[in-house]
């Protein structure tokens, strides 16, 4: 058992290393959950919940960016809460087996994303700029768009981040300060929603998962003062090349394992 806590917490912590610095932690401490033994399913539960915290803080640092949108803050909240629901019953509704064969192909997306981002990001943006005038229809779709982002998020923690940044960019916002602010306070909304559902079904691995939740904590903090002597880009190419490891793991162990 000592050796497995000790895998949880480094886990976690360098989880919440790369959560702070470039994104990508889930590709980290969801596979160190499933290593451990616990079933996929309960491991993402997990995974959300011991992510949580990270988002709820940022949150709080980035509150005075936040409230430059005070006018969105409520449509935004209660479309992150019905959509983080709703894939959390999904998830809870998914066979174990079947949860199981999704995970390379939610892995690989959440990669791609995570790859890509920053273009898919920049091209949305200019796409958002030439459409600033958005008719009511294109705000219904906004809307449907935000639904779609966190009911993934509700289903599969790993790269609901940038996915929500996606999001942003389409929606016309610019401030990279505030859009950081305002996808977390989506990650934030969408996690507590699909925890208090967790903890209603019990899927939560409390023990592991805070233990996780503790290495997150302490990695954050850690690197709050040393990410300005990290080279970002480098810190970034570690996490494409663990992703993309964990990617062909989890296609190898459920496809030809």
């Amino acid at each position: 058992m000592s050796f497995e806590l000790v895998i949880l917490f480094l886990a976690g912590f360098f989880g919440g290393v790369l959560n702070s610095i470039a994104g990508g932690g889930s590709f980290i401490t969801f596979p160190a959950l499933i290593f451990v033994g616990i079933p996929p399913i309960t491991a993402n539960a997990t995974n959300t919940f011991a992510s949580c915290a990270g988002y709820m803080s940022g949150t709080y640092a980035f509150r005075k960016e936040i409230a430059q949108h005070k006018d969105q803050l409520v449509s935004i909240v209660t479309i992150s809460l019905i959509g983080g629901i709703l894939g959390a019953w999904l998830l809870l509704q998914t066979p174990e087996t079947v949860f199981e064969e999704a995970i390379p192909w939610l892995l690989l997306f959440a990669t791609v994303l995570f790859i890509f981002g920053g273009q898919i990001n920049a091209g949305l943006k200019k796409l958002a700029s030439r459409h600033r005038h958005a008719s009511s229809v294109g705000g219904i779709l906004l809307s449907l768009l935000l639904l779609g982002v966190a009911t993934y998020g509700g289903f599969f923690n790993a790269g609901l981040g940038i996915i929500s940044l996606s999001y942003l960019a389409l929606a016309g916002y610019t401030n990279i300060n505030a859009m950081n602010g305002l996808k977390l306070l989506v990650s934030s909304s969408v996690s507590l929603i699909a925890i208090v559902l967790f903890i209603y079904n019990d899927v939560i691995a409390w023990y592991e998962g805070t233990i996780v939740l503790c290495g997150t904590l302490a990695g954050g903090y850690v690197a709050a003062h040393v990410s300005r002597k990290l080279p970002q880009q480098q810190v970034r190419n570690f996490v494409i090349v663990a992703s993309i490891a964990t990617t062909l793991y989890f296609f190898f162990d459920v496809y030809a394992g």
